[in-house]
């Protein structure tokens, strides 16, 4: 891993699917990444734990503008928990608080039990986590041995799934709406077993329109880097290579094609009439050639009005 990061701070448009290693903060990945690409701005989508590895999409310029739609998307995890087993934070990063003989389970038996969790539930926010309650992060508080009453927050699990069962741990699937934690749902479970349960591996596998893509790991795209040689160029065209148009986060989105004239009054911020254009929800506008022009939703008196623009390159 010679190489450390482009020269200067360059525009970079676009969105990288980083596969955050195990042990490192989603922040500390992001700014390896933003160092490496000598990106002028970028974000990412959503914080993983440091145990986690997995899915961190990383938006660049633009793309920073669609960021939030993919916070508010569906998540994928594959995950293992440790039967018997409670700690302070719910994995295996914590200190055990409380440990308990584990029954012989057979698969029917976590499968009736993981029947209670499909669907709405109601899930209380763990302490270790960065909700703020009376504006104080709950992480904090947690770190000073404090515990504070959470409200329930109403989560969907539209699908778990039993991957596999040992005599100690079970591994799951997960499909679940924004704002569920995992380490919470395998410790619910471990009390609805009766023994108590915490996580040991958790990998983010899909996001949004993403399910099992491929990811890009630190090492390689220092590998991509170091492989173009000296030339700044040649490693930024290396390194761009593996980045994703924003438009690439908003698939499910529906398409609305412009001419020359609307796109001139669209980008100037001006709402226009558009043949059959979507009636409610938002949609993706592009121009003439298929350039991308943002996020557009219809008015009440029909007309398509831009609601994020992106600039042109």
């Amino acid at each position: 891993m010679k190489f450390s990061g482009l020269e200067s701070r360059i525009k970079v448009n676009g969105i990288l699917l980083l596969d955050k290693p195990q042990g490192m903060s989603s922040n500390h990945a992001l700014q390896r990444v933003k160092r490496l690409y000598g990106a002028a701005k970028a974000g990412h989508t959503g914080s993983l734990d440091p145990l986690a590895t997995g899915l961190l999409p990383i938006c660049f310029g633009h793309a920073t503008k669609v960021s939030g739609l993919l916070l508010e998307a569906d998540k994928h995890y594959e995950v293992t928990g440790r039967l018997g087993i409670r700690t302070n934070t719910g994995d295996a990063e914590g200190e055990v608080i409380e440990s308990r003989p584990v029954p012989a389970l057979s698969e029917a038996d976590i499968e009736t039990v993981l029947a209670g969790f499909r669907g709405e539930y109601n899930q209380v926010p763990p302490m270790y986590s960065a909700i703020k309650i009376n504006g104080q992060r709950l992480y904090k508080l947690a770190r000073k041995g404090k515990e504070v009453e959470r409200p329930p927050r109403r989560v969907i699990l539209h699908e778990i799934r039993l991957l596999s069962l040992e005599a100690d741990s079970f591994s799951l699937y997960v499909h679940c709406s924004k704002g569920t934690y995992i380490r919470t749902l395998v410790e619910d479970i471990g009390q609805a077993i009766g023994c108590g349960a915490s996580v040991t591996q958790l990998r983010r596998v899909g996001l949004g329109p993403w399910l099992r893509p491929q990811m890009h790991s630190l090492e390689a795209l220092y590998a991509l880097a170091d492989a173009a040689g000296e030339d700044n160029e040649a490693r930024k065209n290396a390194l761009n290579h593996v980045i994703l148009p924003t438009d690439s986060a908003l698939v499910d989105y529906p398409a609305v094609m412009l001419d020359e004239e609307s796109t001139f009054h669209i980008r100037h911020g001006h709402p226009v009439f558009v043949p059959k254009a979507p009636q409610d929800g938002w949609f993706r506008l592009y121009g003439p050639d298929n350039l991308f022009l943002g996020i557009g939703e219809v008015l009440d008196d029909g007309r398509v009005a831009p609601r994020r623009l992106i600039a042109a390159l």
